[in-house]
């Protein structure tokens, strides 16, 4: 007699969630980005802010990599009120962005040739080395899911999987960078001009949260009314925020009226106001593209329900 505890299903484990070319490239996520933290945790070093944001990003990724797996290994996905779909490709762009910019950080600051003085000695050169090998792999790793489960034209897949849902992770990644900027001595609130882009900045960066929010929670068919015509009205109203920022605040920071055109010799590196001006005209540019090709986009997209 057959046990009556066997699933209908099958196996209580999912081993696909592990063989498949996307979980293999889950598995050498969690490899690599254990390998990354526990080689500068045990010799490498990240002291200072750049250092300690490259292992929260590790880590970070690390966990969540970690849920994902446990979760399709075991099929506990279905249990949780989440639109998986969108939830794992959202995931996969973000850790790409962070990966790519620990990997970037980490070698920058803290990865020099020759060996610091002891106690240090040549022993953290090699273990910031291997360690900045291991990262530009995790990144790899992350990059290579991406390419995996982006949807391909004419396939039916979650939102978040697309191009356009790819873009939001970005975006809202960009917009972090220039809050950052801001939030170092830009010097934003002299002018009500400079503090409307800030208002730009802040509630684009809202809006595409919320919308990848709703996607992720599969709270879309709830609105009352089409998302994908919220998404494309919001884009668009996105584009013309952002067209106005781009416009403004290069005039009233670098515009010899209202600001410097270029950098003051006094003005010492690091911890510079003009910088951080810098780095936002800079990142508000690509923003602007960002929704702009984000628009093109969803203009050619049809929404499905969750997956």
């Amino acid at each position: 007699m057959g046990s009556t505890m066997e699933p209908p299903g099958g196996g209580h484990l999912h081993l696909g969630a592990v063989t498949s070319p996307v979980g293999t490239a889950r598995v050498l996520q969690l490899a690599f980005g254990c390998t990354t933290f526990s080689l500068v945790a045990h010799r490498g070093g990240f002291a200072g802010v750049q250092g300690t944001f490259c292992m929260a990003a590790w880590g970070f990724c690390f966990a969540l990599s970690g849920l994902v797996v446990a979760c399709e290994l075991t099929r506990l996905h279905s249990c949780l009120h989440l639109s998986w779909g969108n939830f794992t490709a959202a995931f996969a762009m973000l850790a790409t962005l962070l990966s790519a910019t620990a990997a970037v950080i980490y070698p920058l600051y803290y990865t020099r040739l020759e060996c610091p003085p002891e106690p240090a000695g040549c022993a953290a050169r090699d273990f910031r080395l291997a360690a900045s090998v291991f990262a530009g792999l995790l990144f790899l790793a992350y990059a290579t899911e991406v390419a995996l489960t982006r949807a391909r034209p004419g396939q039916v897949a979650s939102y978040m999987a697309t191009v356009s849902g790819l873009l939001k992770i970005v975006q809202a990644f960009v917009a972090c960078v220039i809050f950052g900027a801001l939030v170092y001595d830009s010097r934003y609130g002299r002018y009500a001009a400079t503090q409307w882009c800030v208002a730009v900045y802040s509630l684009c960066f809202l809006a595409t949260v919320a919308v990848v929010v709703l996607s992720v929670t599969g709270r879309t068919g709830g609105l009352g009314c089409p998302f994908d015509r919220l998404v494309v009205i919001y884009t668009f109203l996105a584009v013309l925020l952002y067209l106005s920022a781009a416009v403004i605040w290069p005039v009233f920071c670098f515009d010899p009226k209202y600001g410097e055109p270029g950098r003051p010799p006094d003005c010492p590196r690091g911890s510079c106001s003009w910088d951080s001006q810098l780095v936002v005209a800079t990142f508000t540019y690509v923003n602007l593209l960002l929704y702009i090709a984000d628009l093109a986009y969803s203009q050619r997209i049809r929404f499905v329900p969750p997956l």
